[in-house]
């Protein structure tokens, strides 16, 4: 397991935990407050569930050469696509500290994943 996939299964493993145990832990960063079941609900999937998904699916990826390169390379476009939407908002409307930090951190995580690809693949053909 390289570095960069490391580190992004710490982040997405950890992101999960701490969203399902205390949901207004993650978003409480952006001013959202999951005040309902439902929204708690919401939480506890989307930023949860999916984290915890994404970070086993990074560890048998990291073991895996047959998924190694489309795992790597969805879960950096999905971080970059995060990244890109909130580039968007930028020239919507001007958000606080956390959403632009958020700009740089998914930009990074992604990177990570990118330099772990085996570029011989796919320069190859």
């Amino acid at each position: 397991m390289t570095i960069g996939i490391f580190i992004n299964v710490i982040f997405f493993f950890v992101m999960g935990i701490c969203s399902i145990v205390r949901p207004n832990s993650i978003v409480s960063f952006v001013e959202l407050t999951p005040q309902t079941v439902n929204a708690r609900n919401e939480v506890r999937a989307v930023y949860g569930g999916f984290g915890i998904a994404i970070s086993i699916l990074l560890v048998l990826a990291a073991y895996n050469e047959n998924i190694r390169m489309g795992v790597l390379f969805t879960v950096a476009c999905s971080l970059f696509g995060m990244a890109f939407g909130r580039i968007i908002s930028l020239f919507i409307e001007r958000p606080g500290f956390w959403p632009i930090f958020a700009i740089f951190m998914e930009s990074f995580l992604a990177g990570l994943l990118l330099v772990s690809f085996d570029w011989g693949l796919i320069l190859e053909g």
